[in-house]
């Protein structure tokens, strides 16, 4: 197969940060797409690490600087890689590139992880969200219902990698875990106060941000602070999620919940505050527990649902991963940009 039309070619732009959950996701589908056959070209704001990674997934990446008002560079040497390259679709991420891609012979659509100002995609004829309720906004602003697009986010598949401890338990110890930048939107703080109600078990929360010296003050005023593992990033968070007795997702606002996927796609149960995100990808009692956002004892009191009833935990968390395999795995997920990017128009 080697016609356009089978094999359409496609350009990401990200002028994202080093680190983040659409970043991530960038880089999976370009290099799941290169994997495929497409002919893809990421453009990326320069990041000798992020280049690295495409360049290893087999997608070469175009490193521009994407920098501020007196930038100057990067517009007319993105229309001109763009140009040369030819895509029949360049997909903006977010609202740096947007502001960056031109128009061209291209189908030009904006990718959204968020609930972003729509005046940075003026000049797109599609908008694409990662979650129903986003496609819901975006028709609600205006846009023409046939020019907005609901593709998910696929999350590596968990099922086979090998289960980690993180440093300070041992093997085996039943732990729980939460994921993200240590920022008041992930609302760490209402997780370490619902850990009062919620007897013995420790809590890992792997991230890095602004917010760790205040958490960790708030986990000793709390006195649960030799509970509370706050280890940084983890680079490849596959192993502890497989290894955690529970997921926590306790964020105050999360568009669609990265973290909630990757849960069920290594068969962990998952707990999560009803934020937009989590209420989408969670069936409360079926695939998931639901608290209500801010609310640290309804929190603890779905954790601790979790840890006295295994026969829930077991049901929540094959649920979960059936969903996963339905929707948010790498197959099903390609298939459906594959069928954009074939049949979209200008």
């Amino acid at each position: 197969m080697t016609t356009d039309t089978v094999l359409p070619r496609v350009a990401h732009v990200m002028a994202g940060a080093a680190a983040g959950g659409a970043e991530l996701f960038f880089e999976r589908l370009c290099m799941a797409q290169a994997a495929q056959g497409l002919p893809v070209l990421p453009v990326i704001r320069r990041n000798a690490e992020r280049a690295a990674r495409l360049r290893n997934g087999g997608a070469e990446p175009l490193q521009l600087p994407f920098g501020g008002r007196l930038d100057l560079r990067t517009g007319p040497r993105l229309r001109r890689a763009l140009q040369a390259f030819a895509p029949r679709v360049t997909v903006a991420w977010m609202n740096r590139a947007a502001q960056f891609t031109p128009k061209g012979d291209w189908v030009l659509a904006g990718r959204l992880g968020g609930y972003y100002d729509l005046a940075y995609y003026r000049r797109c004829t599609h908008l694409i969200g990662n979650t129903r309720g986003l496609k819901t906004w975006m028709i609600e602003q205006g846009w023409d219902e046939k020019r907005v697009h609901y593709l998910p986010n696929f999350a590596t598949d968990l099922a086979h990698t090998p289960a980690i401890w993180p440093a300070g338990l041992p093997e085996g110890a039943p732990f729980l875990l939460a994921l993200g930048r240590l920022h008041t939107n992930k609302a760490f703080d209402v997780l370490i106060r619902s850990l009062r109600h919620v007897p013995r078990i420790p809590l890992v929360i792997a991230g890095e941000g602004p917010e760790r010296a205040a958490l960790e003050e708030l986990a000793r005023r709390e006195g649960v602070h030799e509970r509370v593992l706050m280890p940084g990033w983890a680079a490849d968070p596959g192993g502890l999620i497989r290894a955690c007795t529970a997921l926590v997702c306790p964020s105050r606002h999360e568009p669609l919940g990265n973290v909630v996927i990757e849960g069920f796609s290594a068969t962990r149960p998952v707990v999560a505050a009803a934020s937009q995100g989590p209420t989408e990808l969670i069936e409360h009692g079926k695939n998931g527990l639901l608290a209500p956002v801010e609310d640290a004892t309804a929190l603890a009191t779905a954790l601790n649902e979790v840890l006295e009833n295994p026969t829930l935990a077991h049901n929540l968390a094959q649920a979960g991963r059936a969903a996963y395999e339905s929707t948010f795995a790498p197959a099903p997920v390609l298939r459906a940009w594959q069928d954009f990017l074939s049949a979209v128009e200008n």
